[in-house]
């Protein structure tokens, strides 16, 4: 079956089409500047990137031109829409209404509508999606596949706040935990690559990318992971603070005289490694400016290092033990500097590193620690869209 996967965001909606059967991708790409002026990347595998400047005011618009460029006749991946066997969506934030995919429906939809008020910039444009597709390819069936779903499995313990228990009765304030897909599909994916019974497997994904996030998988079921109500809470990120005392809140919008709009801005946009650097949020140029002798940059490198540790060692006190800890996504794939300098914390564990295998892997599957290493390291690239193929297969 040939899954088309779609990924909107406010103003983009990124792409593949996927044959589940060899799980191959016939194309991918993606739209962006939707409701500004508009931008179609395609790329059928095997050949050049294509580059289409056309108005795209919606996200219905920035869809069509996305199935046209599928079914063209020179570049085409497909010879008509009919070859798409299913739609399958990522949908940020599922609230406790959705442990799992589902079929999408209406109800379903109305659901999702009810989760807006926890994800106002990602719930109402992956709705937008969902609604262009069923107008435009109607009678295919349509999955949602939600980042919190793998997280509902968390026992109230770790994702309550101390806050008063009304605020959870109310609003449904709690931990929720995001990257979902991400985390189901590595921690599945690196006992296939093991050969670990992930019944019985303690694993630690460590997901570092701009946005970052780390979660305990015991036995194949999440039971903590570091994002919270949303995305804000946990690592030190590209532009996210991570963790911090809730009065730091207070205290910037009385001496900047921000409101709270302001403030969240300055946390969410305005803080990370690119707040503290004053470089960048992207690890390559903060590793040259380190490099380069500039102090702030080191600092950043080193923060965000010693935070991803800390929540290691916290995951390995909740599941009482770790049989293996994986990176994955942009940062944990690639950066090599990264990886070492979080596991150099984390010798007590028993870790041991093989320096060589470390350095050489960049987007690979590797074992980067030792064969003597009480716990073992993977790199382990996430397939986020592979994932939600999957789940639609499977729901088909």
């Amino acid at each position: 079956m040939n899954v088309l996967v779609i990924n909107c965001g406010s103003s983009s909606l990124k792409y593949q089409v996927i044959d589940t059967d060899s799980e191959q991708v016939l194309a991918k790409g993606l739209c962006e500047r939707i409701g500004i002026d508009g931008r179609l990347v395609y790329q059928k595998t095997g050949l050049d990137k294509e580059i289409t400047d056309a108005p795209m005011p919606t996200h219905k618009e920035a869809v069509s031109m996305v199935l046209e460029a599928l079914v063209n006749e020179k570049t085409g991946a497909l010879k008509s829409l009919s070859e798409v066997g299913a739609v399958g969506h990522r949908v940020v934030h599922g609230g406790e209404k959705f442990t799992e995919s589902c079929l999408i429906t209406d109800e379903v939809i109305k659901a999702v509508e009810e989760c807006n008020d926890l994800a106002p910039l990602h719930n109402p444009a992956n709705i937008i999606g969902i609604n262009a597709c069923r107008e435009l390819m109607p009678g295919v069936p349509m999955v949602g596949v939600f980042d919190t779903a793998f997280h509902q499995t968390m026992p109230a313990k770790a994702y309550m706040y101390g806050i008063p228990y009304d605020y959870y009765d109310k609003y449904k304030v709690r931990k929720y935990g995001f990257h979902g897909t991400s985390h189901s599909y590595v921690s599945k994916r690196v006992c296939e690559y093991a050969g670990l019974d992930i019944t019985k497997t303690k694993t630690i994904v460590c997901h570092l990318g701009n946005g970052s996030s780390i979660s305990a998988v015991d036995g194949g079921k999440s039971i903590d992971t570091s994002m919270g109500l949303t995305p804000l809470e946990g690592l030190i990120m590209g532009t996210r603070c991570g963790d911090i005392d809730p009065s730091v809140v207070e205290f910037i919008a009385n001496k900047d005289n921000l409101d709270i709009a302001g403030a969240m801005n300055v946390l969410n946009k305005k803080s990370g490694v690119d707040g503290i650097s004053g470089v960048s949020s992207d690890f390559r140029d903060l590793w040259a400016a380190a490099d380069n002798g500039n102090e702030k940059a080191k600092l950043a490198l080193d923060m965000f290092c010693y935070r991803v540790a800390k929540y290691v060692g916290s995951y390995v006190a909740a599941m009482n033990g770790v049989d293996d800890i994986v990176f994955t996504a942009g940062i944990g794939e690639n950066d090599a500097g990264v990886r070492e300098k979080v596991l150099e914390n984390l010798t007590y564990l028993g870790i041991t590193v093989d320096k060589a295998k470390n350095d050489a892997t960049h987007g690979d599957e590797a074992k980067i620690s030792t064969d003597d290493s009480k716990v073992a390291v993977y790199v382990i690239p996430t397939n986020e869209e592979l994932a939600i193929a999957r789940e639609t297969v499977a729901l088909i």
